[in-house]
Parts: C-alpha cells; sequence; structure tokens
C-alpha cells in the first residue's frame, strides 16, 4: 500500500460543486500533506501508536480540514470550506 489522499464524509459533494481552480488548489495542498506524512510516517501499516491529530489548511479561496490514519496510509479531507474569495 502506498500513501495517498481522498475525501471523506461531505468533502466529497462539495468538491462536485467547488470552483474547479479552488479544488486544485485543495488537491495541491493535500498532496504536500501526503508527502510530508509519508517522510513522517514511513513504515505506516506497521504503526501502532495514536493517529496524529488533524488539522485545517488555509488556501485561497477557503480552506480545507484534514485527519491522518496511519495504519491505512491515508490522508482524509473530511470538510473542505469554499468562501469564494
Amino acid at each position: 500500500m502506498s500513501w495517498k489522499w481522498e475525501y471523506a464524509f461531505g468533502a466529497e459533494e462539495v468538491a462536485r460543486t467547488a470552483p474547479a481552480d479552488f479544488l486544485a488548489t485543495v488537491e495541491r495542498k493535500a498532496d504536500e500533506l501526503v508527502r510530508a506524512v509519508e517522510a513522517l510516517h514511513v513504515h505506516g501499516q506497521a504503526h501502532r501508536g495514536v493517529d496524529p491529530k488533524g488539522g485545517d489548511v488555509i488556501v485561497p479561496g477557503g480552506m480545507f480540514t484534514y485527519q491522518v490514519v496511519v495504519r491505512s496510509e491515508r490522508v482524509y479531507v473530511v470538510q473542505i470550506t469554499y468562501l469564494g474569495f
């Protein structure tokens, strides 16, 4: 298995309606998060501890909230907020 990110919960629904340029920015930042977490947790499936706390990432036009699940080697985008600025 290798590290990936994906939309979870209601974020997938918002992703269907948000502007493409905003989503492209969210996806680039999610890719950056995957690379960072992968470097920190090289042996993700062997992880036995508590998953790290997720967070919020501010991007032009809004923000998104993510959660890391190390044993699944996933970064989940759980909420997207498009503010339109």
